[in-house]
């Protein structure tokens, strides 16, 4: 029992949990609103693209890099996508519009994966870099613009709801969207990805060190690749996502969205260093950023005021995995100086 009480209390997972709940009980006091239906739903639906961005950071961040490129990523495949069908004058359903994005993504993906696997660059210079191309291309050779009309399949398909809630007190509702399963089907398929599957143990692996990773039999050099084409299509799902639920295409409303997304998976206990983290804690760091985003307004806090509590929180997470990789390594080292002793 204390082993396992030890082991419980040596994790970040119930350390976040505690502070969300902490956070949720405030707002609750202050405003009342909090625990109503259509706000938990509110939530819910304003976690789906974080959610599902903060699944392909935290795969990277495990294996020892820092993708900075993802938002921009997936803004230029949902726009390339959007454009495409609209001067095609697609009228069919949502299926064909995601396929098409996901052919973007991975393809987008492929390009970082190249450069980061094959002739080993560093991810951060790498993903800095075609963040850049990504922006360039959406600018120059799509002349993006903002596009108030989508195709048919896609509007239809972001008015989708699973349910409506109903706040009694005030009467006001909110839709659960459908999306939201898409969210949960990724979010599972990561958990059974990285929890029982060899390319899964590699990702944790290469994390550890590459060479180590290299030795026990792991094919690094193309699991870092099909890691990163993952991650975009992941990113091109998630930005899809966002323009059939805001029902227009704008090319630059996801930029800068690396930062918070980066920042709630590393409060979520992901060591910044690579090789270790849950994707329990990555959800749960991640929904700590999306509340104090979504939640301030509830408790009076002004709206220009979220950027000083978004920046604190990242100093915060970054803060404390430094702590713990440092202390990780001074454990480390003593052990070896004791066993060195007692030889």
């Amino acid at each position: 029992m204390k082993n396992r009480l030890k082991k419980l209390t040596s994790r970040n997972e119930p350390y976040i949990f505690l502070v969300l709940l902490a956070v949720c009980i405030l707002i609750e006091i202050r405003s009342g609103q909090f625990f109503s239906p259509n706000n938990l739903v509110d939530i819910a639906s304003a976690m789906i693209v974080p959610g599902l961005m903060a699944i392909g950071a935290f795969m990277v961040i495990v294996s020892g890099g820092i993708d900075v490129s993802f938002p921009a990523l997936a803004s230029l495949s949902f726009y390339a996508t959007t454009k495409l069908l609209l001067d095609h004058n697609y009228q069919g359903g949502v299926v064909l519009p995601f396929l098409i994005a996901i052919g973007f993504g991975a393809l987008l993906g492929a390009f970082n994966g190249l450069f980061i696997s094959y002739f080993k660059l560093p991810t951060l210079i790498v993903t800095l870099g075609s963040s850049s191309v990504f922006k360039g291309l959406m600018q120059g050779a799509l002349n993006s613009r903002q596009l108030a009309v989508i195709p048919t399949g896609m509007r239809e398909w972001g008015k989708k709801a699973l349910f409506v809630a109903k706040n009694p007190v005030s009467g006001l509702t909110s839709r659960m969207p459908v999306a939201f399963l898409v969210f949960l089907f990724a979010l599972v398929f990561a958990f059974f990805l990285l929890r029982f599957t060899m390319f899964g143990r590699g990702i944790y692996a290469i994390g550890g060190s590459e060479v180590s990773a290299e030795r026990a039999g792991f094919r690094v050099v193309l699991t870092k690749f099909l890691l990163y084409i993952m991650v975009g299509m992941i990113a091109s799902v998630a930005g899809l996502i966002r323009v059939c639920m805001m029902q227009q295409a704008h090319p630059t409303n996801m930029l800068g969205m690396e930062m918070n997304i980066i920042a709630g998976v590393v409060l979520g206990g992901t060591a910044i260093t690579g090789g270790r983290g849950t994707l329990l804690g990555c959800m749960l760091g991640t929904l700590l950023i999306v509340i104090v985003e979504n939640s301030l307004i509830l408790i009076g806090i002004p709206t220009s005021w979220k950027s000083v509590f978004t920046g604190a929180l990242i100093i915060i997470g970054t803060g404390v995995s430094a702590y713990q990789v440092m202390h990780q390594g001074k454990t480390r080292s003593s052990k070896g100086k004791k066993q060195e002793v007692a030889q």
